[in-house]
Order: structure tokens, then C-alpha cells, then sequence
């Protein structure tokens, strides 16, 4: 069975060419564009390739792998650096990153290193990425480091994916039942009660909770939405301030669960970085620093930036990070500083994270779904209940 694919490709003379080929594999497809003597800038079923044209521009993040992809597979066939920047800059899928190559290009034409042009668009790029290609523009090596670079990317966006994935069910789940609750409460149960209050008698019990929680909502959700507004703009306004941001994110590895998850996403990210560049050559406190970066919540970077203070004082790096690694990961760091192999022990510390983080949120979205079938479903059979005994008891006295 064959596949249809969507190519971009670079032949020897530098163009840049388009096309469609059919082949079993996506490894076929590649082979059959190296016997063309065609260099692959990207490659993917044609079905996918639709739906992204269709969808528009990339987001920025994804622009960005998609360019260091692209940068690491010219390089590595020989093209030099201007002529890879200026096609990639061109088949980026976002204005902004095909507007910070061409500066870049433009940069590194008047002989601005790689890594210095980079720098102004350090927003757009991070410090990770300026610092590897800086390591690979020192030691000769650019484009292998473009390559493990783009690797790295796409590892860390798996893990989004996974997190993201996971968490799309009990979310969806969340808002269309509230939004049905919302319905009811505000429109259909007022109808409901004006019969009721026309009919006259006592009504049960439950219609009456019900009835008062609906007018209460009805008539005060003005109110409501205001003072959440209020709270949401406080707590973002006191978590401006960098030292309250770093608290409220410490509340939030206290949180049951989320916090667990939380923290073993962090670590994750910063394990497989710190990972990356060990591996390249880095120092281990610069890049202890830069990994840092990659670290979301304030209260691990924080606690993160403390243990590189430790490092530089010459203590352990495995045991200044007691509290933000498990103990696993901590004894798999302390045998790579003594056997000197600490960026790949490091590597196999991110990924049994990554492993860990991956089954606990099969786990915990095993439990999550069936509780929220069970909160939302009792709260529409109360609904659903208290309509049910109004409408009986109204027949009763019909009757």
C-alpha cells in the first residue's frame, strides 16, 4: 500500500522545489528524494499537508521546529549558512519567524555570528537555542547541533501533546455540562417556576432548593461575573510581582494531583535540556542556568537557580537539587558526576520522567473521567429529579 506525499525540497543549485511523490513509507519517500539528488526540507502525507494550508499559519512555536528542522537538514547536506537561512526564512509558515530570519540573514551576511543575530530575537528563539547554536558556531559543528536541536524540539512538543491530549476530554466534558447547567439555571427553570407559581400549592422540597438557586443566579449573576472578574484581575495584578508569582506557584505543586503532574512536567523539561546541553559542551553551570529557562513555574526555577548558587560554591549538583528531583533522578545524576557521563545519565533521567509523567496521566484521567461523570450526572439527575416531582405534583391536585 503507498502513501501520497508532500515535499519540499532543495536540489543542487539551491532552489527550492514542490511536489508530489507516492511511496510506502515515509523513509521510502526520503530515499527516493535522495536518488533525485534533492535535499528534503520537509515531508509529509498529503492529507496533512492540506489541513495545515487549510488551518492557515503555524503558531510560533511550532514555526520555530519547523525552521530548526529545516535549518539542520541543509546544513547537514552541505549548504552554506546564508543560502539554508534565506530558504528556510522563505517556507516558514509565520510572519513572525520568517521576519526574524531575514533579519538574521541580513545579520549574518554583514558577518554577524549565527548565534549574536539570533540573540535579538531572543523572545522568539529562547536562551536554549541561541546558547547550542553559539556552542556548535565555536566548535565547527553547527549542524549536528541544529540536528539534536531540532530532535529536542520535537521531543518537548510530544510532551505538550501528551499533556494537552490528556486533558482534552475531562475539560470538554467540564464545559459543555456547565454550560448546560448555565442554560437551565438561567433560562429554563425560571419558565418553569412561573408555572409552578401559577399552578399555586407547596412544592416539594427539592424544586424549592432548586427554584432558589436558579433565582438567586437569575438575579445576582451580574454581581457574580463581576466579583470573578475582580478576583481573576486581583490575583493576576499580586502575581506581577515576582516574589508572589514564585508563591503562588509553590501553592500550586501543593495542589492534590496537579501539583504531582506539575512538577514531573518541569522536571521533565529541564532534566532533557540541562541533557542537551552537557551534551554539547556546555558548562555545567551555565547550562544549569540557561536549563533554568525552560522551567514554567517560578517556585522549581527558583529553587533550581538556588542549587546552581550551590554548584558554583562546589557542592554537588545532585544533592543541591534534593527537593526538586526525585530521588531516582538525583542518584542517576550523582553516578554521572562521578563517572563523568552526567549529560546522558541526565538524558535517562528526562526520560523516565517523561515515562512516569506519561502512565500517571493515564491514571489520573482514569479516575478524573468516571468523577466527573458521576459530580455532573448527579447534579442533572437533581435537576432533573426536582423537575420531575413538580410536574407530578401539580397533577396530583390536577387530578
Amino acid at each position: 500500500m503507498t502513501t501520497r506525499f508532500r515535499y519540499r525540497a532543495a536540489n543542487p543549485a539551491g532552489e527550492v522545489l514542490e511536489g508530489n511523490l507516492s511511496s510506502p513509507t515515509r523513509s521510502a519517500a526520503l530515499e527516493e528524494l535522495r536518488r533525485q539528488s534533492l535535499v528534503a526540507i520537509e515531508i509529509q502525507e498529503d492529507s496533512v499537508e492540506r489541513s495545515r494550508v487549510a488551518k492557515g499559519s503555524m503558531n510560533r512555536a511550532e514555526a520555530v521546529k519547523l525552521w530548526t528542522r529545516s535549518m539542520a537538514t541543509m546544513l547537514a547536506a552541505g549548504i552554506n549558512l546564508e543560502r539554508a537561512l534565506s530558504f528556510s526564512g522563505d517556507q516558514a509558515r509565520n510572519l513572525d519567524v520568517t521576519n526574524a530570519v531575514n533579519h538574521i540573514r541580513a545579520d549574518v551576511h554583514r558577518g554577524v555570528s549565527l548565534a549574536a543575530a539570533m540573540r535579538k530575537h531572543g523572545r522568539l528563539f529562547g536562551t536554549v537555542h541561541i546558547a547550542l547554536v553559539a556552542a556548535g558556531e565555536e566548535t565547527g559543528s553547527l549542524a549536528p547541533v541544529m540536528e539534536r536541536l531540532a530532535a529536542h524540539l520535537e521531543e518537548e512538543a510530544e510532551l505538550r501533546g501528551k499533556l494537552r491530549s490528556a486533558l482534552m476530554y475531562p475539560a470538554i466534558m467540564a464545559f459543555v455540562t456547565t454550560l448546560g447547567l448555565i442554560v437551565m439555571v438561567l433560562f429554563v427553570i425560571p419558565r418553569l417556576a412561573e408555572m409552578l407559581n401559577e399552578a399555586g400549592g407547596t412544592l416539594p422540597l427539592s424544586t424549592r432548593l432548586l427554584i432558589g438557586v436558579s433565582t438567586f443566579f437569575a438575579t445576582w449573576w451580574p454581581l457574580l461575573t463581576a466579583m470573578v472578574a475582580v478576583v481573576i484581575s486581583g490575583v493576576r495584578h499580586w502575581t506581577a510581582a515576582p516574589a508572589n508569582r514564585v508563591r503562588w506557584h509553590a501553592v500550586r505543586l501543593k495542589i492534590p494531583l496537579v501539583g504531582q503532574i506539575e512538577r514531573e512536567f518541569g522536571a521533565a523539561r529541564f532534566t532533557r535540556t540541562l541533557a542537551l546541553l552537557l551534551s554539547n559542551g556546555t558548562p555545567i553551570i551555565s547550562a544549569l542556568r540557561i536549563a533554568r529557562s525552560s522551567v514554567s513555574n517560578e517556585s522549581l526555577a527558583a529553587a533550581i537557580e538556588r542549587a546552581t548558587t550551590g554548584v558554583s560554591e562546589g557542592r554537588k549538583m545532585s544533592a543541591e537539587l534534593a527537593g526538586v528531583l526525585p530521588p531516582a533522578a538525583l542518584q542517576l545524576l550523582s553516578v554521572g558526576e562521578e563517572t563523568g557521563k552526567l549529560g546522558e545519565l541526565s538524558l535517562r533521567a528526562a526520560e523516565s520522567y517523561e515515562t512516569d509523567l506519561a502512565r500517571r496521566l493515564r491514571v489520573s484521567i482514569g479516575f478524573i473521567e468516571p468523577a466527573l461523570i458521576v459530580i455532573f450526572g448527579g447534579i442533572v439527575g437533581f435537576v432533573a429529579i426536582a423537575m420531575l416531582q413538580a410536574i407530578y405534583s401539580i397533577n396530583g391536585r390536577l387530578g
